[in-house]
């Protein structure tokens, strides 16, 4: 090879292929003395000469032949790894049996100016004193980070001593010295004890299995504390009488944290997943479960045995909106019941029906720190307060806590807030159910003391009475009472109503001169809300500034929750009267001898003719007119009977004992 010129390029490439040799074809800086194949090399090829060899190979068993034949270790010649397709572990084998430089084809790099780079590098850096050549690993190419290839590389004896470090440009910025400084150090003047004794441990298990080893550990840099992941393989040959291994390197941090957000993520759509079947199974307590506490009960139960939440409370509301403990799980009820006594704003979740969250990390309110010091088995990062509320009434409130911090982010919430309202809607539906399938019930009689309602100020101002006749819920969810007003006339009550705080909407429906009935709409309505416990209205009736109201509940019904409603909206409520009543069951045959004794014979065939002749039908059957004619009277007298017996029925179906009866 003595016709072999120095800085030449002999090309150990496959037959059929030659990309290499055709980039050096036109280009001045090196010359492609020869193009051999893998089986031609031989230690001929670079003894007594500084021929630089580049191996266009892709075949790990190929390169590592290759390289043995000439063993790279013991010349002074430049040998280089150049595939087109790089791999992990062709890198491994590289750099063990002794290449000086591995460079994968990049289209953004073209490999010829790399290559050459590479060689004018190695004449400038070369340092016999070391006694190992390596090369950079995977130089200065942020995409060979993408491709998972290594940017460090490192051999170092069994006693964990850098004999040789290369460092690419993009992870060189993270070390505040250079490359060769490392060179002579070792693990436990680099790392912390903990982490050299870690990476020692790893060298020695390579040497001591001869396979590889992978490893990620914590290093230090300049940009703060990044993870790594290392493949240690081993070198055949000693190096300065010890064994050693080939360190590659890779900076994982960002990797690591987007694992960790996808992760993260995870859990999250895992618990939104979690809480949906929660709910599900709550409104499936509607039919399964009696009573609130069964509902109530169940709810904390599925809680806590998710194994997402260390324990979960139900208070109730009691008077001024204090919070008292009513079930709870994750922990014995004296326990339970002393976290419900920390201030998680109860007050402000009772008022605005919007959960709130408080943690110890970044979201919500901040945790109270008592709740930081409790029992190990009940200390807790997070919590999550939610009302149990339907149709404007809160029933109670929902406390739930995690030992993860910020475990109740947005959707979390959004869940949390739907889940309160379901067990609203199942307790208020239980509620309903007692009521309507009870053979007895109990009557309740509650006295208000003045009032802020417009009918307070009514009987004050002009000694008069109102008496409520009817209320209910219209479509859009408005709700409308229909008050008898006596001892004063329609118009005035209309002109008071318009400027009264509590009236939002005021009609007057009949006028007399004595007496009037009025269609109102309160901006806070008592009867709404004590219909939504499941009470029936029997009677509300206000005089002389103080009001009566006659309520029929189920037996087992919490009549302090009733009093409660009522005090959030009168501030002086006392309860009178509690009386158990039988309610008479009256069978269908009952209720139609009832209407019929009602009618009069007139007004029985009135109704009859014009239910067949097709009066009601849209479009009718019948005019009124054609139904007069039918019974031989006139019209004005068919109207007259059709509208009497009309308001029988209705009589029997609206009014049988009761003022306001809402969802039946």
């Amino acid at each position: 090879m003595s016709d072999v010129l120095d800085g030449d390029i002999v090309l150990v490439s496959p037959a059929d292929r030659g990309r290499l040799e055709s980039t050096f074809e036109n280009d001045d800086r090196v010359t492609v003395r020869r193009v051999v194949e893998p089986a031609e090399v031989s230690r001929s090829i670079v003894d007594g000469s500084s021929t630089s060899l580049v191996l266009e190979l892709d075949d790990p068993e190929t390169v590592q032949t290759t390289l043995r034949r000439i063993d790279p270790v013991t010349t002074s010649s430049s040998v280089l790894v150049a595939p087109k397709a790089g791999s992990e572990k062709l890198a491994a084998v590289a750099f063990r049996n002794g290449a000086t430089d591995y460079i994968v084809e990049d289209a953004e790099a073209p490999t010829g100016d790399r290559i050459v780079d590479s060689l004018q590098r190695r004449r400038a850096a070369t340092d016999p004193a070391v006694g190992v050549s390596m090369g950079h690993a995977v130089e200065n190419d942020e995409r060979l980070f993408e491709r998972g290839l290594p940017e460090e590389a490192f051999v170092i004896d069994e006693d964990g001593t850098y004999l040789d470090a290369q460092i690419s440009e993009n992870a060189s910025e993270l070390y505040s010295f250079p490359a060769e400084d490392l060179i002579g150090l070792q693990f436990d003047d680099v790392f912390s004890p903990t982490v050299a004794s870690k990476l020692h441990e790893c060298v020695t298990r390579t040497i001591e299995t001869g396979e590889i080893q992978s490893i990620e550990y914590t290093a230090q840099t300049a940009a703060g504390a990044r993870k790594f992941e290392a493949r240690v393989v081993l070198v055949d040959e000693e190096r300065r009488g010890d064994r050693a291994v080939v360190w590659l390197a890779r900076d994982i941090t960002d990797l690591r944290a987007k694992q960790e957000a996808v992760r993260s993520r995870q859990e999250r759509l895992e618990r939104i997943n979690e809480i949906n079947e929660v709910i599900k199974e709550v409104v499936g307590t509607v039919v399964e479960s009696p009573t609130r506490s069964a509902i109530e009960r169940n709810v904390c139960e599925r809680l806590v045995e998710s194994n997402l939440y260390r324990c979960a409370i139900v208070g109730g509301i009691g008077q001024d909106t204090d919070v008292f403990y009513r079930t709870g799980r994750g922990g014995t009820d004296p326990e339970l019941e002393s976290l419900l006594e920390e201030d998680l704003g109860y007050e402000t979740v009772i008022e605005t029906a919007e959960a709130r969250t408080f943690s110890n990390g970044a979201h919500g309110y901040q945790l109270p720190e008592s709740l930081g010091k409790t029992e190990p088995h009940l200390e807790s990062n997070s919590a999550i307060v939610v009302p149990i509320d339907h149709d404007e009434v809160v029933y109670g409130v929902l406390v739930v806590l995690a030992t993860r911090a910020n475990a109740f982010g947005s959707r979390e919430r959004e869940c949390f807030q739907l889940l309160g309202e379901s067990v609203g809607f199942s307790i208020n539906a239980v509620k309903n159910r007692r009521l309507l399938f009870s053979d007895s019930v109990v009557e309740l009689e509650i006295r208000i003391d003045g009032g802020d309602s417009i009918s307070f100020d009514l009987t004050e101002e002009y000694d008069c009475t109102c008496s409520l006749k009817w209320a209910g819920v219209t479509t859009d969810g408005k709700t409308y009472q229909y008050v008898v007003v006596d001892g004063i006339d329609g118009e005035t009550v209309r002109q008071e109503a318009t400027d009264h705080d509590s009236v939002q909407e005021c009609r007057v429906i009949h006028d007399g001169d004595r007496r009037c009935i009025i269609e109102l709409r309160l901006v806070e309505s008592a009867v709404r809300a004590l219909s939504n416990l499941g009470v029936t209205i029997r009677d509300i009736t206000v005089e002389d500034t103080v009001g009566t109201c006659i309520l029929d509940v189920p037996g087992e019904a919490d009549i302090r929750e009733i009093l409660t409603t009522l005090g959030q909206i009168y501030q002086r409520t006392e309860l009178v009267a509690r009386r158990e009543v039988d309610r008479s069951i009256r069978t269908t045959a009952q209720k139609r001898d009832r209407v019929l004794d009602a009618l009069t014979d007139k007004q029985l065939t009135t109704l009859r003719v014009a239910y067949y002749g097709g009066y009601f039908d849209w479009p009718r059957g019948s005019t009124g007119e054609e139904i007069a004619a039918a019974m031989d009277v006139a019209p004005p007298t068919m109207h007259q009977h059709l509208r009497k017996a009309l308001q029988e029925l209705l009589r029997e179906f609206l009014e049988e004992g009761t003022k306001a009866d809402f969802g039946r």
